[in-house]
């Protein structure tokens, strides 16, 4: 299979903040940027993978570093930083700028996890990622660390579900403690 360029994934996507998207602190809900994070990151897994349907496997960061506010414009970045087998990594970066100063700010990373699934629904193969900026090949040489603690969050995912009460609230026995 063919190796592709990063920048071949790179989606960016601009827009402006409005109103509805505001919470109680007049600054940009953290659950619309994450909604806005994975749209972008779908389409860069899609565009990488040149197949109809990504799924997100995991999300394993959202770093809020700076709020966004309704002066600013939000601009998401993302393309595949990394990839395995049928999976691939996606780094996002948000850039708010203030569209009165024009002051331009990390205002939040991201890496999510998507996998490529072919007609029948299951994982096809796809193509590994070439690095060029220094910024890509940063995040390039550090994937494989990212890689191994979210195989370690899983586990510790999957032990916590094997513990935790599918049980409804209202048909839990209080338990009495001695």
């Amino acid at each position: 299979m063919k190796k592709k360029r990063a920048r071949e994934s790179r989606i960016i996507n601009t827009d402006q903040v409005m109103s509805l998207d505001l919470n109680n602190y007049n600054t940009l809900f953290g659950g619309v940027l994450m909604r806005k994070l994975d749209n972008n990151a779908t389409l860069s897994a899609r565009r990488h993978a040149r197949v109809k349907e990504c799924v997100t496997a995991s999300t394993d960061s959202i770093d809020f570093l700076h709020p966004i506010h309704q002066t600013d414009s939000v601009c998401i970045e993302s393309f595949v930083s990394y990839t395995g087998k049928s999976s691939m990594e996606i780094f996002c970066k948000v850039i708010a700028e203030d569209m009165l100063t024009g002051e331009r700010r990390i205002a939040a990373t991201a890496f999510l996890t998507f996998v490529a699934l072919g007609e029948d629904k299951k994982p096809v193969d796809v193509p590994q990622v070439i690095p060029e900026t220094e910024e890509e090949k940063f995040l390039y040489e550090t994937a494989k660390e990212r890689a191994e603690v979210r195989k370690l969050r899983r586990l510790k995912s999957k032990e916590l579900a094997a513990v935790i009460s599918l049980d409804k609230p209202w048909d839990i026995k209080e338990e009495v403690y001695a």
